[in-house]
């Protein structure tokens, strides 16, 4: 499938998760995909093996935008994409979630009148102190198309009074890429077996958002609970980079003896490593969507969640501190019977259709544009 528009598509994004759940699409498209990366965070696993592994082609990047503030990553991603966007207009603007690349890419399609689609609109956490809220309550101001993953996401959409005819249901990305990324169960029993693990039997972790690296307490107060639990079910730790840099400068390294710490993972290895774990525990956003799609429990280290979706019957939400090793009790206390019960129950993100749906809707987004530009200028003429 591929937009029938004479200009290509720009799919703009920034970050791992975004070329993770944005990939069915961007194949969908094919040719009419022009992928921009901006660089938000940008490392060298994102060009070859990682793009390898999800059958992407190398993106365009932009320069000086990754590891600036905020405020100065919108700020050039915005110039940098205005400047592509007047020489060479794409049919439409593609934007998957709340990262500043997204809203930089909503920005610049709002500049020149391009069509606007937001893949994985009306998420709300409702905490102002998070910068995502921001982000994503912006693009999906500026959207043509709202892409709501859930019909909770359009409930409130509609109450903030966007328009019922730009919001489509179409189910959350994330479920496909799950379904398209695992390995097969002989891969995955290669991979438990290099690590020396065994199914159900160990708990997998990741710390990687602000809120808990930046803050010293918080990032204290969640290794020594993951420590804790490491004394009596082994605990895996894919370590974030930048985690491992403020876990270095507050001293901390020692709350990581216990722990079976490994490098940042291939997105297959992680979810052969999600797929098989007795728990998570987790501060990721979209860990909270693929262990919905892998029927696992997980015990989410945040102050406020913009998927509550998730927490129906898969997740725990927790500050940094005691409540992780309560809930994590709790969670293993269910034992095989509990994983048997979540791996029965559906995903709320949908039936792995998502990316298909939102293909379909480019097209007539497209078509809706052109028609007004020539009502425009009829109206001029006149």
């Amino acid at each position: 499938m591929t937009s029938s528009a004479d200009r290509p598509v720009a799919v703009v994004l920034g970050t791992r998760p975004e070329l993770v759940k944005l990939a069915t699409l961007i194949r969908l498209l094919g040719p009419a995909a022009w992928i921009v990366h901006t660089g938000q965070h940008y490392d060298d696993a994102l060009s070859g093996a990682f793009l390898d592994e999800l059958r992407l082609p190398e993106p365009e990047y932009l320069s000086g935008v990754g590891g600036r503030p905020r405020a100065v990553q919108v700020a050039a991603a915005l110039a940098a994409l205005d400047e592509r966007f007047a020489a060479d207009p794409p049919s439409a603007v593609v934007v998957q979630g709340d990262t500043n690349a997204a809203l930089s890419g909503a920005l610049a399609a709002n500049a020149r009148s391009i069509p606007l689609i937001h893949v994985e609109a009306g998420l709300r956490s409702h905490d102002r102190a998070m910068p995502e809220e921001h982000n994503r309550v912006l693009i999906d101001r500026l959207a043509d198309v709202l892409c709501a993953a859930t019909p909770e996401n359009r409930a409130l959409l509609l109450a903030e009074g966007v328009g019922d005819e730009r919001i489509e249901v179409t189910g959350n990305t994330v479920v496909e890429a799950v379904h398209d990324n695992l390995p097969p169960r002989w891969e995955r029993a290669r991979l438990l077996g290099t690590l020396g693990l065994e199914e159900d039997s160990y708990v997998l972790a990741t710390v990687h958002r602000p809120e808990n690296t930046d803050d010293t307490a918080a990032l204290t107060a969640m290794l020594g609970e993951l420590a804790a639990i490491s004394r009596t079910l082994r605990v895996v730790l894919p370590l974030h980079p930048r985690s491992r840099a403020r876990i270095e400068a507050a001293g901390l390294q020692s709350h990581l003896d216990g722990m079976t710490v490994i490098e940042p993972t291939a997105y297959g290895t992680f979810l052969a490593l999600a797929r098989h774990a007795a728990l998570l525990v987790s501060d990721s956003g979209g860990v909270q969507e693929e262990t919905t799609v892998l029927g696992r429990p997980l015990v989410v280290v945040r102050r406020s969640t913009e998927r509550p979706e998730a927490f129906v019957d898969f997740a725990d939400l927790v500050a940094p501190g005691p409540g992780i090793r309560a809930a994590a009790h709790r969670r293993l206390a269910e034992g095989p019977e509990g994983l048997r019960r979540l791996a029965a129950l559906p995903s709320p993100y949908g039936d792995g259709t998502a990316s298909r749906r939102i293909a379909e809707l480019i097209d007539p987004a497209i078509a809706r544009d052109t028609a007004h530009a020539v009502a425009r200028g009829q109206l001029a003429a006149a």
